[in-house]
């Protein structure tokens, strides 16, 4: 079959099959191969790449929603039981065990305790415990042959009459109010007279007893001091209403 010379600089001669198109030469096809073969890999790498990022996306956004739907909604999670209410509410007091025993071991609690509602079971109890107690010196009295001991305890018996009442007065204030997140400076202000003027009786019926030189002093000290603790811890939970409520708030929110 005839060829065709071409005749190029410098004398050389090439020499091309006349059948054969220039873009079909050999060595031009196979570069163009290695090219397109290249090329190809590139892309198929790149679109395993895409396709591994769109995979691992997926897992970690359907692992994140498994996860958020299988966990209690933080307004619920984060709620406080009866237990834990009553137990926060009383570390704010002096006697936070006999605080949260006493009211803890109430029946028929609710399944959830605002601070208002544990600061009035609490002043229930100093008020259920000061009645106890209060009928103590009468008896000591009836027994006593120390002419200064039966006089200090019938001050006693006076005083710890007059605590009761002012405790009657406090629970008579919060009674009807025990739903309302928390008490009004007013009614603050009031309770704490009241519970302070308690306790002051007391210990007023210890300084006379001590004066009096009384052999009873620390039977009546013994008997009184449940009552004592209760009272106590229901003026810290009065004085901290405002800073618990804030608490709760945020807790449940």
């Amino acid at each position: 079959m005839e060829s065709i010379n071409l005749v190029k600089g410098y004398g050389k001669v090439s020499t091309i099959p006349a059948h054969i198109p220039p873009s079909h030469n050999p060595k031009l096809s196979a570069t163009h191969r290695r090219k397109t073969a290249v090329l190809s890999l590139v892309i198929l790498i790149s679109l395993l790449v895409v396709t591994t990022i769109a995979v691992l996306i997926h897992k970690s956004t359907t692992s994140h929603k498994s996860k958020t739907n299988s966990t209690t909604p933080p307004s619920q999670s984060l709620s406080l039981n009866a237990t834990e209410s009553t137990r926060l509410v009383c570390s704010v007091t002096q006697y936070p065990n006999s605080c949260f025993s006493s009211i803890s071991s109430l029946k028929n609690l609710p399944p959830q305790l605002s601070p208002q509602l544990v600061f009035t079971l609490s002043l229930k109890i100093s008020l259920s415990e000061l009645k106890n107690v209060s009928v103590f010196p009468k008896t000591l009295i009836s027994k006593s042959n120390e002419a200064n001991t039966v006089s200090a305890l019938r001050d006693c018996a006076s005083l710890f009459d007059d605590a009761v009442s002012q405790l009657n007065n406090s629970v008579a204030s919060v009674a009807d109010g025990s739903d309302k997140e928390v008490l009004t400076e007013a009614e603050i202000a009031d309770v704490n007279s009241w519970i302070s003027a308690a306790m002051t009786d007391q210990e007023t019926c210890f300084d006379g007893l001590e004066e009096m030189e009384s052999s009873v002093l620390d039977e009546v000290k013994s008997k009184v001091q449940m009552s004592k603790e209760c009272m106590s811890n229901s003026l810290a939970i009065l004085a901290n209403m405002h800073s618990l409520v804030d608490k709760f708030g945020q807790i449940h929110h």
